[in-house]
Order: C-alpha cells, then structure tokens, then sequence
C-alpha cells in the first residue's frame, strides 16, 4: 500500500523525482486501496469515539446524581445547622430561666430559714430526677407557696427542654456533617471519573479527526489522479484525431462562441503567468501526456501551472483540458489579444474538437507545449492549424 507521503507526492503542485506521464491505472489502484486502509482505520477510531462517548454520558449521568446528592446533604446540613443554632438559642433562653428560678429558690430558703424552716424541706426538689419525681414533692410546694411552686416547675422544665433540644439538633448536626463528607466524597470520585473520561474523549476525537483529514487528502488524490487521466486520454485522443483530419483551416470564423462573462486576473498576473511559461520552454523542459509540472508539461498542464504560479488557486482556477478552458475563459477578438491570454486549437472549428492551448506571448508569438515530438516551444500563433477566432482571458 502507499503511504501517504508517497500518494501525496503525486497531487498537483508535487515535486516528483522523475517525470511522469499521466497517471496509469497501478496508480490509480494504488490510490484506491491507500484510501481504503485510511477509510478502515477512521471507522475503525470512530467505533472507539462512540464507545467512549457513551461511557462519558454514563459517567456524566452519575456525576449529575452525585452532585444531586450533594446538594441536598448540604441543604439537610444547613437545616440542621439552623436548627442546632435555634436549639442554642433557646438553651440561652431557657438558661435565663433557669438562672431566674435558682434565684427565686435562693429567696425560697432564705424564707424558710427565717421563718423557721429547714432547707431540708426543699433539698428534694433541688435533686429531682425528673418532672414526675418533681411532681410526687408536690406536698412540700404548697408548704412554700404558689409563687415558689411555679418557679421550681419552670426550672425543672427549662432544664429538662432546653438540655433535649440541644442534644437533638447537635446530633442531627453530626449525621448531616458526616453525610454531607460522604456525598462529597462520592461528587468528587464522579467528577474525576467524568473529567478523565472527557480528556479520552478528547485525545479519541483529535484522532479522529486527523484520520478524517488524511482521509479526505487521499480521496483527493483518487479523484485528482483519475481526472488527470480522463483529461490527458481526452486530449491526447483529440490532438492524434486533428493530425489525421484534412482540410482544417487556418483560422475558424466566429460562430458566436461564448465564455465567461468576467475575467479573474489583473496584468500583472497574466505577465507572470507569460514569464513561468518562458521559463519552462527555455529549461527545455520536455512534453509529456498529463504532466503539469514542474519537470513536464503537455499543453493544457503547461497552462494550469502558469496561472498557478500567478496566484490562482482553486475554486477560481482548476485543472481542465483544452475544450474546457475555452468555456472557463472571458472571450477577446484576435485583434484584441494581450499576453497572457489563452489561444485555442481545433480540427473542425467548435469547441468540442479543441485539441491544443496556448499562451500568447505577445507579437503574434506563443509558448506552448507543443508535442512529444517538437517539446515546449516558442512559435507563431498561426503555426497550428485550426486557430480559434478568439483568445481567453484568464
């Protein structure tokens, strides 16, 4: 199989070491089948960038949930968390109360004492165990009255809530700081798997993408090789057809042929164009079948490089043969020629039996590629017979 490097040595504008002739069929065939393993190898790496996508959309799936998670532990935590601080702020509530009611059974004994009371008679309610027990010591509240009574009631109770919802919000609190570290755990693990998936992901798609290139670069190559061909076949059955037809004139009459409606190039490019042609005819270059350069040229080649080397590229400026370029031109009157205008050949006088193009050099003189026999020469415009009635601007 071929490699690139070599396919690519035979595009348009390559440097072979050695002239060639228009493209064979091997060539062709050895196109095909390089374009073929390029064509495997890029399914074969898109097969693996759908794998990897669907992978990512799992793992993307799962960091979504996890951070779902996330989201609502830390929502529980921040519920907790005000709880907790609600909880705190009613124990600094309650333990005012509580403050207050060791205060008010402060005055409590000091009024038994002064009465004549023990502080026994009290010393049971102080160690409670809780609001039952509390209320079995009833029997000694109404001894102290009912201002008291309630004092001890409001202590006991304040106590006993304010203590419960401190340890319940402070427990709530620490599952949630403990949850909300396991989601956090789990988002992050999800994440990083996310994040390496997506670099795979990533590294799969510029290789396929690559191989995408280099696919369309070969197919290029398939389809540049097999229309070098196709035109060379074309133009070379038309040049032998005109040698072998009688009776041909020297210059056709004017049947109204039309080309193109503007021309794309300014002077300067058309000079350029006249002084690559030059070049090429002084180097002796020789004339080969399908050759557009740079060591061989046949006629329509020698016209293609010209202009290319001038600065036109494609779209505005292709490969063709003889009869194409004569549609693909601004039509001017002989009279009218200027150098760098193309000049046409033809064995019957229309356009279909174009067999030859040149370039006008100016002075009624022409570089052309003339022939296998005669090469790339500078001649007059009239010595071909079969001249057309116009000229076409490039």
């Amino acid at each position: 199989m071929l490699s690139l490097a070599l396919i690519t040595g035979l595009t348009l504008g390559s440097t072979p070491a050695i002239a060639k002739p228009k493209p064979t069929l091997a060539e062709i065939e050895a196109a095909k089948k390089a374009e073929a393993a390029q064509k495997k190898a890029a399914d074969a790496a898109a097969k693996k960038l759908a794998a990897a996508n669907l992978t990512l959309r799992q793992l993307t799936a799962r960091a979504n949930e996890a951070r779902a998670l996330y989201l609502k532990a830390q929502k529980e935590l921040s519920i907790a968390t005000a709880a907790a601080v609600a909880a705190a702020k009613y124990a600094e509530e309650t333990a005012a109360a509580v403050a207050e009611a060791h205060r008010t059974i402060g005055r409590m004994a000091a009024n038994a004492y002064i009465l004549g009371g023990s502080i026994s008679d009290i010393q049971p309610l102080l160690s409670a165990n809780g609001p039952q027990d509390l209320m079995d010591q009833l029997s000694t509240l109404n001894n102290l009255g009912t201002k008291n009574t309630v004092a001890l009631q409001r202590y006991k109770a304040a106590e006993i809530i304010a203590k419960a919802a401190k340890e319940k919000a402070d427990a709530a609190k620490a599952v949630q700081q403990v949850a909300t570290a396991k989601v956090a755990t789990a988002k992050k693990i999800a994440d990083d798997a996310q994040a390496l998936q997506q670099k795979e992901v990533n590294k799969l798609r510029a290789v396929q993408d690559k191989l995408m290139k280099d696919l369309a670069k070969l197919r290029n190559v398939r389809v540049t090789l097999e229309q070098q061909r196709q035109l060379a076949l074309l133009e070379e059955s038309q040049a032998n057809t005109a040698t072998t037809v009688i009776n041909q004139a020297k210059v056709w009459p004017d049947r109204g042929f039309k080309g193109r409606s503007t021309f794309r190039t300014s002077e300067a490019q058309r000079l350029a164009a006249v002084a690559f042609a030059k070049k090429q005819v002084q180097a002796r270059k020789p004339y080969i079948w399908g050759s557009e350069g740079p060591n061989s040229f046949d006629c329509s080649g020698l016209v293609y490089a010209a202009y290319r080397s001038a600065g036109l590229g494609w779209p505005n400026w292709d490969r063709l043969n003889s009869a194409l370029y004569a549609g693909y031109t601004y039509h001017v009157p002989l009279s009218q020629l200027q150098p760098g205008d193309l000049l046409f050949y033809s064995y019957k006088g229309n356009i279909s039996t174009i067999h030859h193009i040149t370039i006008y050099a100016g002075g009624g003189m022409m570089w052309e590629a003339n022939s296998k026999d005669k090469g790339l020469l500078y001649s007059s415009i009239y010595s071909v017979k079969g001249l057309m009635p116009f000229g076409g601007r490039v």
